[in-house]
């Protein structure tokens, strides 16, 4: 279990700079997936395993692990994306991306009681789906930030996802721990919480993945667009359309390249990132869509959750 799991931490991490299929990336993750087999066999002949993966037999705890694993890629992938790109494209320091992303632990916070009683109260599948659909529009809005996005621009998509979060977190425990007994839960809800850390891993290499590999071709693209004289593109990066329309004679082009490459790279990275923010919101709406496929919780097993 130790080697599978680091193995594929350390594959995750050299991904986006290596290549996925990079010879130091295949080994790390067909070693990975080669000890995962050999601990799953050991452990499921075991009398006293380390961990009960026999639990993953039940499909209400299985879909519940898939929603865990997808909540992890979003909720991990955006608390990593925001500050990458407000330091990078915004230039702001810590203290002010912190302010702004304060949002999203306001909105969590508020809607926290709200989230407990509703959960209680109704039915997990319905709240689930309710707060994969509301985390997928949060992400969804963020895939089309301009350039100069910043506080005013960020602040309602980071509301709904602070909403959405508590509706992804726990209806899907009570779905995914609701059917099962009390002994089997100290285990199972290791494995609940593993997936969420392992969906945090991947989405943020795959985050990584686009940042590193599509920054680049947009770049080349603006580069393009703006020795072809392209206004739109002269727009897209932020420069003066008087001097783009109008360049001084005596400046040389080294002088004009080196003023616009910063302007280029960071618009590229913003249009990288709008890809990154689509990506997550993809996952989101690939848990909404797994969340049918979950059962009903046991009546005698709501009504013992309800009164306790």
């Amino acid at each position: 279990m130790t080697i599978s799991l680091a193995s594929l931490e350390i594959g995750l991490k050299q991904a986006p700079h290596d290549g996925w299929l990079s010879p130091l990336c295949s080994l790390l993750f067909v070693l990975s997936a080669a000890a995962a087999t050999l601990f799953a066999f050991r452990t499921l002949k075991a009398p006293h395993p380390v961990v009960e993966l026999a639990t993953l037999n039940n499909a209400s705890f299985a879909i519940g692990c898939a929603l865990s694993f997808c909540l992890g890629v979003g909720l991990f992938g955006s608390v990593y994306l925001m500050p990458v790109f407000l330091a990078y494209v915004r230039r702001h320091d810590a203290f002010e991306i912190g302010t702004i992303m304060l949002v999203t632990g306001v909105a969590q916070l508020l809607t926290a009681p709200i989230a407990g009683t509703l959960e209680s109260r109704l039915d997990p599948r319905w709240l689930s789906a309710a707060g994969f659909g509301l985390f997928a529009l949060g992400m969804g809005c963020s895939a089309f930030q301009s350039r100069v996005a910043d506080f005013d621009e960020m602040f309602w998509p980071q509301v709904l996802r602070g909403i959405a979060i508590m509706f992804c977190l726990l209806p899907p425990t009570r779905l995914a721990l609701g059917t099962l007994t009390e002994a089997e839960v100290p285990d199972a809800s290791g494995l609940f919480n593993l997936m969420r850390n392992l969906g945090g891993a991947i989405g943020i290499a795959l985050i990584d993945t686009i940042l590193y590999g599509r920054t680049g071709g947009h770049a080349e693209a603006l580069r393009d667009r703006l020795i072809a004289g392209d206004i739109t593109a002269a727009q897209a990066i932020g420069l003066d359309l008087e001097l783009f329309t109008h360049r001084p004679p005596d400046v040389s082009d080294a002088t004009v390249e080196a003023y616009l490459r910063p302007m280029v790279e960071r618009a590229a990275f913003a249009l990288s990132s709008n890809e990154a923010w689509a990506m997550l919101a993809f996952t989101a709406l690939l848990g909404l869509l797994l969340v049918p496929f979950a059962g009903p919780l046991p009546r005698n097993r709501d009504v013992d959750t309800r009164e306790q």
